[in-house]
């Protein structure tokens, strides 16, 4: 089709030839994949899901791997699953740029073009959204199953982690961005690591470790220590996150010098005039300014002055020190002030004064949280600071200031303030304009502090005074009104000419040649406190001083213009000592000025300057007058600070700056300076550098050796002192920067080494201690000093006097190794301090002596200390000697090396100084680690013979909780990583004899499997763990090839140690840190990519040491099989397929040395259930030791048949274990005690009695949890039938009975437990055979009488509840689970349950529908067909059955009460029935018992019920038919039945009422509902039936025989009845008679006459046992199951017996009938009841209530005799209508007659009316049949053990089989096996 296209295109215009061409490669372009170049990585956008197999699913954000392109297609692969290729849309991903390696389609990688940390934050919120998803899904859990605390502990999680992603998100749109600054995106990338490193700790996540810069270290480049080091610091960062979580972190930084970058957004505020704010820092606790202002000038428009300011008012506030960020609180306070009118009230015009400076307001912003570090500072946030205006003319702006700063509340500011941002930046001014460039710029005001900053550089000029005007008191002279007081300073000389621009109001405007101060309006004591800056060139500082003039200013222009200068006052700034103005509080004397006089400066300055010094000269104020100056009453104050580096206040430090001029005093000068540092040394360290070069040069100067060298090195180490102190201890940098640039004392070494050695060689004479110790903690300094005046003397004379220096450099050190050599206790600190600063003078002689003479002199240093003194000191001083740079040189190493290890061997040996002694050596290996050291082979090979058997002893011994363990386990671990095959070979043969060797190889196998086994590190240390291993791996490769040379052969054979070492290989091999499964892909992938699957290493190093140990294997069986069980066990099936041969090649040796593999196959199946249990094995394992086993077994002769059988054993036990694995942490109990029984059965079948044992304990527990006391007690029986009644000792102590030691002890334990636990079971029949097995012991055998006595009242105790407590039947329920959806211990199989105390078929389903929610109920009662049985669903089939009472051998023959034979019915029951009606043929309207059959299935368990589980599964099955006939049968024997057990009720208890009597008689007798025995005589008796029927007539005689038996027993009810019928039932007692002898007339004559039933009445009610062979027995309504039914509810405390055990607990209703209960008195042998219906029967109408019968009468009525029978009152016309009670089974009968005989020994009779059929129930009870049914069914045979229904009918009699015989005779059941006492059949 394209090729006629194109054919057609181009007719007439190309040839066909050249139109194949262009298709054929346009066609090539389409259907060619064409590998790409560029387009190579690529994020998924949306979902896609391919149909086929070549198409790729994609998920939004998978990252794939492009191979290919072809129209619109991509081919690749998910960098996640790398082995799936597939194809998929290109506008489904999202291209971006990657770096490409090994370019190809097979090699090829591919990894995004990003920063690292862009890289690692994608990578971290894939992985955090993973889990993110699953915190989402449990937080939804049912709160029923989950625990409120976890679910909260989830909820908080969840919120946390979005919280955190979408943090990290944001964050890495910004780095992405590339629009951050510098200082900002570094910022940025530290906050990142650090939120990423706290959210991995949150979530359980690896640690990662990071280099400083926040970058991931490579295990494989960066050393052990380091990286120790680094997962170190990076635990303590996230747990000081942790700790600061929710709280801003204050600043951590180490700079000097902080700044507060302020920007000034915006001004808000009416004021209506020029305004000037002044912005500055405030400490509101001292109430004091602490930095310069910054001043903006603002327009009455609203906006800067200047309008290039705007948007460009920034400021930053310099030289804060850590002093200033810890202040308590700290403020930013504005200052506005009103440049216009005196009021604004006056009217603006040029009448009016214009231009006073006049208090507005101040606004106040507390930035102690932002200064600290504790808020985020950041330039994008604003912050609002409200204004406060003054009130009024009186208010001082100090004033305002104090209130605003104290106010509590929110200021009521109306939206008026300053809106500003603001940031702390770290560093010096200049450090600050180079990293934040953006921030600080020309244009950036800088406000300085008050003060110096707390390091002072040198070539930091300073020469500023602060001028604080703080107030003044004013006569108001000749005015009326105080004075208005405007005060004007300016600098002048002494000439009186003013310095210009040297009055700096504040940053950010020029300076002024005089200041104006703010007016107060009327005010005779104003306060100004305002600060100005003086800042005078220090040529002009001399011969200047501060001129103050005060003039009154009037609101008036005219009046303002007349005003002059009516007082001034001046200070000067230098005093006559030359120091300058001493900072603080200054009173000025003030000068009254006449008017219209000019105050010349010859004049004022002639006079004090100060107001104290005019009251000392003078004694009276008006007597100091010059010219026209006189002193006034008047005052002002003001407060200097001075800032100068160049002039002093010190006069003492002046006299030394100044010492040419006066050398007389020289001395003095030179012991004041070092007094001065001693007491304070403020004033040294400001004139650092001054001080400096005058000590020089005094000391170069002066020919006075003698005198002055001593005092001035003295005084140079008092200086060097004082910057050492901590409060000086920024001064390092100005003290290194002097001596780097500053310094020129060419000649000073010489003197120095000559003072400082004739210190050293006097360390003995007390009077130098003081001064040596000094100048040890100067020696750093002085030889710097020393070495810097050498190489400026070299460098000036070209080397001359190198040999001398050297000399004099060498005999310094003799000197100090000469006083290490001293014992005395007053030299300790002198040689303390040595030890600490002699390492601090390498870097800087190293650069003028030889390293290794250095080094030798070192080494003598430390080797001159006297043992066992300052070993700490010692070890430090080692230390730091391998920091330093002498340490860098592997000639100085060979010679310090050995020296340090011997020193540290013995340390470490002798336990002493631990910490330091593994810190230095740390310190060792990582500088020998670093790559600018050199080569390290020999030194290695030093460390190693010297320290590595230390270290691993040392490993050995500590304690695993220990501080210390980690480093040194790093220790070793380093030691060995670095050590190479060379130094593994050397150091093995450097062991002196083979036992050495040996010794060696146990410690080093036993510490690897100690480290491997129980880590020392933290968990989340993954990093470092792997490193570990990787390291130890390596080394047992090494070691091992040692074992197979040395310790293989047969004389050199050492088991112990191979034994070891499998050990640890196993060990190794089976840590959690390798068991890759158990990680993500990514952390899985990231491990095998840099170290492979190590367990696969191992494992095969493990297969090829056990193949060559030949004929050593028997040695390792079985002691060996569970280690590489264990090995095997890893689910790594490369692993797995190379290693579990080794279990064949164990059962062969065996086989071949000892003829058989038992100890193989035991130590296998006893292994293997520990492991299995503990999560070892699966699927695979199973079916590949299958396999390999026996396919190894079917190639060998001797074993096939042995070893098939074990690998089928062990095939049957591993299903079962991990069946049990599966299901043991479930919430189903009930499916871990099915596991569990399968697995002790198994052990049972093979006959490990300890495993069986085990299981056993476990089913216990198990049970317990669940309150199944019968079934616990019925498996501690278990283990109670191994045990003997001796005193044979046991093997093995139990856990749960550790006092036990012989078998008769731990049975007699186990009998009381299980005794108690029958007892809360209520099983106190199997209690009471216990009892009587303990008391025959203690009778016989161990004449334990006290213990006989306890145990028999046990036992009466027993017998009498069983006879007197009510138990609830339990009813049985057949479960089928069908599907492929169900374990395998479940699947298709059918369980008969036994369900819970009252739990009826609904609760049961329920239930178990809750266990299996995805199961589907199967409503058919038929068998599933193959689609439900091979569906992969789950499928419930769940039915009630019936058990069938089996006979008792016990009980044949004899009468047995109730009580007891109830307990039989219900408990050790085998077999279970359940029929369910089938019609067959067509419906009869008229008659429906023809053609209703029933199809019975009878159930066999494989144990019997209860037994140690709740249900067990059925073993076989028989289904058959009941005919119609055959059911008629068992419906009328089961009525006759339960009429004869009511008589005899009756006729044992007068007490009785009749009422049940009553209804089941009506009901036989007057069958108007359901016709009566009419409608089988229509079905059954018709000559039809017969002749079609003819094998029925054996059945058809059986059924006449029932009915004609029916007589008798209605005659003997009509007369109980009569007996004891009341009044109220006579008519109805009339009625019946007369019916009856209708119906026994026409019975008698048509089915023969039966002999009148017994009329002995018994003492209490029997039972005779009736079982008929395979026909279920219908439980009738015994004396304590009818106690199970329901009642109106809790009885009256009046009405209820005062005495106990009087009758049965009121439950609650089960079928919604109210009954009430009728008891007997307690005490009477036969406590029968009888329940009475209070429903109302259709058409009934009941005049009264039924009136409750008790025995416990009330006092008021005498007691009747037991004998007398009770009447219940019932009105006549109370009951109408048929009715019948429960149906009860007949306990009466001749105690000579059989039980068949019993049924049917009467001649045969007729009657019209046949007993109704029972109602039928809702849920499947086909017991009952509803009466107006369309369709009647036969009901199955049901045990009754609920009250009747409203209809009341008798339950249908059992079927008889026919047997051959007699049809009138039950055939007996065949005999029934007799049960073992463990509770098993034999």
């Amino acid at each position: 089709r394209r090729y006629s296209t194109w054919r057609k295109w181009s007719f007439g215009k190309v040839s066909i030839v050249c139109c194949l061409q262009i298709y054929r490669e346009v066609y090539r372009k389409m259907t060619r994949w064409v590998p790409t170049t560029t387009r190579k990585y690529a994020v998924a956008i949306y979902n896609y899901h391919g149909n086929g197999e070549t198409k790729l699913d994609l998920t939004v954000g998978d990252t794939l791997h492009i191979l290919e392109e072809n129209d619109g297609w991509f081919r690749g692969f998910k960098l996640r699953n790398k082995s799936v290729k597939g194809i998929f849309p290109t506008s489904y991903v999202h291209i971006k740029q990657a770096l490409v390696e090994n370019p190809g389609q097979y090699n090829e990688t591919v990894a995004p073009k990003e920063p690292k940390v862009v890289q690692e934050m994608t990578t971290v919120l894939r992985e955090w959204g993973v889990i993110w998803k699953q915190l989402y899904v449990d937080r939804g859990h049912d709160p029923s199953s989950v625990p409120k605390a976890g679910k909260r502990h989830n909820m908080d999680l969840f919120d946390t982690v979005r919280k955190m992603m979408y943090e990290m998100i944001d964050w890495r749109r910004q780095i992405m961005s590339g629009t951050l600054p510098v200082d900002e995106l570094k910022e940025l990338q530290q906050l990142v690591t650090s939120k990423i490193d706290f959210g991995n700790r949150l979530l359980g996540l690896d640690l990662v470790v990071r280099d400083d810069q926040g970058g991931i270290l490579d295990p494989e480049t960066t050393g052990t220590i380091s990286l120790y080091r680094a997962h170190e610091t990076a635990t303590e960062r996230i747990q000081r996150e942790k700790s600061m979580q929710g709280v801003q972190r204050p600043s951590q930084t180490q700079a000097t010098s902080h700044n507060l970058y302020v920007v000034v957004k915006n001004f808000v505020c009416r004021v209506g005039e020029d305004a000037d704010v002044f912005m500055a820092l405030y400490d509101a606790k001292e109430n004091r300014f602490i930095s310069e202002n910054y001043v903006v000038s603002w327009s009455p428009q609203g906006m800067p002055k200047d309008i290039e300011m705007l948007n460009n008012l920034r400021a930053i506030f310099t030289d804060l020190g850590q002093y200033d960020l810890r202040r308590e609180k700290i403020c930013l306070l504005c200052q506005i002030i009103r440049v216009g009118r005196m009021d604004l009230k006056e009217a603006d015009n040029k009448k009016f004064t214009n231009g006073l400076r006049r208090p507005f307001g101040v606004a106040v912003m507390d930035i102690t949280d932002v200064v600290n570090g504790k808020m985020e500072s950041d330039i994008e946030k604003q912050h609002f600071i409200p204004f406060q205006q003054v009130s009024g003319d009186n208010d001082f702006l100090e004033g305002v200031i104090k209130k605003v700063v104290s106010a509590r509340g929110e200021l009521n500011h109306k939206g008026q303030g300053l809106w500003v941002s603001m940031k702390m930046l770290d560093g010096d001014i200049k450090q600050v304009r180079k990293e934040y460039p953006h921030l600080v710029d020309g244009r950036t005001a800088i406000a300085r502090k008050m003060g110096f900053p707390e390091v002072i550089m040198p070539g930091d000029v300073r020469n500023d005074m602060y001028v604080t005007l703080v107030s003044g008191e004013f006569d108001r002279g000749t005015k009326a009104r105080n004075k208005n007081v405007e005060v004007t300073m300016c600098v002048c000389k002494d000439d009186g000419s003013v310095v210009q621009n040297v009055i700096f109001t504040g940053a950010g405007v020029p300076p002024v040649s005089e200041y104006k101060s703010v007016i107060y309006y009327q005010q005779k004591q104003p306060r100004w406190m305002e600060t100005v800056k003086v800042a005078i060139p220090i040529e002009d500082f001399y011969g200047s001083h501060l001129k103050f003039a005060f003039r009154h200013r009037s609101s008036m222009e005219e009046k303002d213009r007349k005003e002059k200068i009516f007082a001034i006052a001046y200070v000067q700034l230098m005093m006559q000592e030359g120091t300058t103005l001493r900072d603080g509080k200054h009173d000025l004397a003030v000068y009254k000025c006449e008017r219209n006089k000019p105050d010349e400066a010859k004049v004022y300055l002639s006079l004090p300057a100060l107001d104290r010094q005019g009251m000392t000269n003078n004694n009276s104020k008006s007597t100091l007058h010059a010219g026209s100056l006189s002193l006034s009453k008047d005052s002002f104050q003001i407060q200097t600070v001075g800032c100068s580096t160049k002039l002093t206040q010190n006069v003492d430090l002046l006299g030394l700056l100044k010492w040419r001029a006066n050398p007389g005093n020289l001395k003095n000068s030179l012991l004041s300076l070092m007094k001065v540092c001693e007491v304070s040394g403020e004033e040294v360290v400001k004139f650092l550098q001054d001080v400096l070069d005058a000590l020089f040069n005094i000391l170069m100067e002066n020919q006075d050796s003698d005198l002055y060298d001593n005092l001035v090195f003295d005084a140079l180490i008092g200086v060097i002192g004082l910057i050492a102190d901590r409060k000086f201890h920024q001064f390092h940098p100005v003290l290194d920067t002097y001596i780097r640039e500053h310094f020129s004392a060419t000649l000073a070494y010489n003197k120095l080494m000559v003072v400082l050695k004739y210190y050293i060689d006097n360390a003995n004479e007390r009077d130098n201690h003081e001064s040596l110790l000094k100048a040890m903690k100067s020696l750093q300094y002085i030889f710097k000093f020393i070495v810097r005046s050498r190489v400026l003397y070299s460098q000036l004379y070209e080397g001359k006097g190198k040999q001398q220096f050297e000399a004099a450099v060498r005999h310094l050190f003799q000197s100090l190794n000469g006083m290490m050599t001293y014992t005395s206790d007053s030299t300790v600190g002198v040689q303390g301090a040595a030890l600490r600063y002699v390492p601090t003078v390498i870097p800087d002689v190293i650069t003028v002596f030889d390293p290794k003479e250095l080094s030798l002199l070192l080494k003598d240093f430390i080797n001159n200390i006297p043992p066992d003194r300052l070993v700490k000191q010692k070890v430090q001083c080692m230390n730091n000697i391998v920091h330093s740079d002498l340490f860098r040189l592997s000639d100085c190493r060979g010679i310090l090396l050995p020296m340090m290890m011997a020193q540290l061997k013995k340390l470490i040996e002798r336990k002493e100084e631990m910490p330091d002694c593994v810190k230095m050596l740390n310190d060792v290996l990582d500088r020998l680690n670093r790559k600018d050291v050199g080569p390290v082979h020999s030194d290695m090979e030093i460390v190693m013979k010297e320290i590595l058997r230390t270290v691993i002893q040392t490993v050995i011994f500590m304690d695993r909780e220990a501080l210390l363990i980690g480093s040194f386990v790093a220790c070793m671990t380093g030691i060995l990583r670095q050590m190479n095959e060379y130094h593994y070979q050397a150091y093995i043969d450097a062991f002196p004899s083979r036992s050495d060797l040996l010794d060696f190889l146990m410690e080093i196998f036993m510490v690897f499997r100690d480290l491997v086994s129980k880590n020392v590190y933290p968990r989340d240390w993954v990093v470092m763990t792997m490193h570990q291993n990787h390291v130890v791996l390596t080394a047992i490769k090494y070691f091992t090839q040692t074992l197979h040379k040395s310790f293989l052969d047969e004389n050199n054979f050492e088991y112990q140690l191979w034994n070891n070492f499998f050990h640890l290989a196993v060990s190794f091999l089976t840590q959690e840190s390798l068991q890759l499964e158990n990680f993500s892909h990514a952390k899985r992938m990231k491990i095998i990519n840099k170290y492979q699957d190590m367990r696969r290493v191992i494992g095969f190093e493990i297969l090829s040491m056990w193949f060559n140990l030949g004929q050593h294997k028997i040695k390792f069986i079985p002691e060996m099989v569970g280690p590489m069980l264990e090995m095997t066990l890893i689910p790594e099936t490369k692993l797995r397929e190379h290693t579990i041969p080794i279990f064949f090649d164990m059962m062969q040796c065996e086989f071949a040395t000892r003829g058989n593999f038992n100890q193989v196959e035991n130590e296998i199946i006893t292994q293997l259930d520990h492991l299995v249990e503990g999560g070892r094995g699966d699927e695979q394992y199973k079916e590949l030791f299958y396999k390999i086993i026996s396919d190894h077994c079917q190639k060998h002769r001797y074993l096939r048949q042995r070893g098939l059988y074990f690998v089928d054993l062990v095939n049957r036990l591993l299903e079962r274990l991990l069946d049990y694995r599966t299901i043991m942490n479930d919430e189903n109990r009930e499916n871990r005690m099915s596991c569990t029984v399968n697995l002790l059965n198994f052990y049972k079948e093979i006959n490990r009695q300890e495993m069986y044992i085990r299981y056993l304990y476990k089913l216990c527990d198990l049970h317990l949890e669940c309150d199944n006391y019968t079934e616990a007690a019925y498996t501690l029986l278990l283990h109670a039938t191994l045990l003997k009644w001796t005193d044979e000792p046991l093997v093995t102590t139990h856990d749960k009975y550790p006092e036990a030691q012989t078998h008769r002890q731990l049975k007699e334990m186990l009998y009381y437990d299980i005794i108690e636990y029958f007892d809360k079971g209520k099983m106190w029949e199997e209690g009471i055979r216990l009892c009587k097995e303990l008391a025959s012991q203690y009778e016989n055998e161990t004449f334990d009488f006290l213990n006989l006595s306890l145990i028999l009242q046990k036992q009466a105790m027993f017998y009498d509840n069983i006879m007197k407590t009510m138990r609830p039947d339990p009813e049985y329920f057949r479960v089928g689970y069908f599907g492929q959806g169900y374990p395998t211990f479940l699947r298709n199989k059918v369980f008969i349950y036994r369900g819970k105390e009252y739990e009826r078929l609904g609760d049961f389903t329920s239930r178990l529908l809750s266990q299996f929610p995805h199961a589907q109920p199967i409503n058919k009662v038929t068998a599933p067909g193959p689609d439900i049985l091979e569906s992969p669903s789950q499928h419930l089939q769940i039915f009630k059955v019936d058990p069938i009472l089996e006979e008792r051998r016990e009980f044949r023959g004899k009468p047995v009460a109730d009580q007891i034979l109830n307990f039989y019915k219900v408990n050790e029951v085998q077999k279970f029935t359940f029929s369910r009606p089938i019609r067959k043929g067509d419906r009869d309207s008229d008659n429906e018992f023809a053609n209703m059959f029933l199809e019975r299935t009878n159930y066999v368990t494989a144990y019997k019920l209860p037994g140690i589980l709740r249900w067990f599964e059925v073993t076989s099955t028989n289904t058959f038919e009941v005919s119609p006939l055959e059911n008629a049968c068992e419906i009328m024997e089961n009525s006759n039945t339960e009429l004869r057990h009511l008589i005899e009720q009756q006729r044992a208890d007068p007490t009785l009422t009749v009422n049940t009597l009553s209804l089941r008689l009506n009901g036989i007798i007057d069958a108007a509902v359901m016709g009566g025995t009419a409608n089988y005589e229509k079905a059954f008796f018709t000559e039809e039936y017969m002749a079609s029927h003819p094998e029925d007539h054996t059945k058809i005689e059986r059924l006449k025989d029932l009915i004609a038996s029916q007589i008798p027993l209605l005659e003997a009810g009509l007369r109980v009845h009569a007996q004891k019928a009341p009044d109220s039932l006579r008519k109805l007692q009339e009625k019946m008679d007369s019916l009856f002898v209708e119906m026994k007339a026409r019975v008698e004559s048509e089915y023969g006459k039966k002999p009148p039933m017994d009329e002995t009445t018994r003492s209490r009610p029997l039972s005779l046992v009736w079982i008929t062979r395979n026909k279920p027995v219908d439980r009738p309504v015994s004396t304590i199951s009818t106690s199970s039914t329901s009642s109106d509810g809790p009885i009256n405390s009046k009405d209820r017996p005062s005495t106990p055990d009087t009758g049965p607990p009121q439950l609650p209703p089960k079928d919604g009938k109210s009954v009430r209960y009728s008891g007997q008195q307690a005490g009477k042998s036969s406590p029968v009841k009888t329940w009475v219906s209070k429903t109302r029967e259709p058409n009934a109408a009941v005049d009264g209530p039924v009136v409750e019968l008790n025995q416990t009468l009330k006092a008021a009525r005498p007691m009747r005799p037991v004998s007398q029978p009770r009447i219940s009152v019932i009105k006549q016309n109370g009951l109408q209508g048929p009715a019948t009670p429960p149906p009860k089974v007949n306990r009466d009968v001749n105690r000579s007659a059989s039980p068949a005989a019993s049924v049917s020994s009467t001649s045969s009779s007729s009657s019209d009316v046949p007993p109704p059929l029972p109602e039928k129930k809702a849920y499947a009870d086909y017991g009952n049949i509803a009466e107006d049914e369309d369709e009647q069914s036969l009901p199955p045979p049901m045990r009754v053990s609920s009250l009747p229904k409203s209809k009341s009918k008798p339950v249908p009699p059992l079927p008889i089989k026919e047997s051959g015989g007699d049809p009138s005779q039950t055939p007996p059941l065949p005999k029934k096996p007799s049960r073992h006492p463990s509770g098993q059949q034999q």
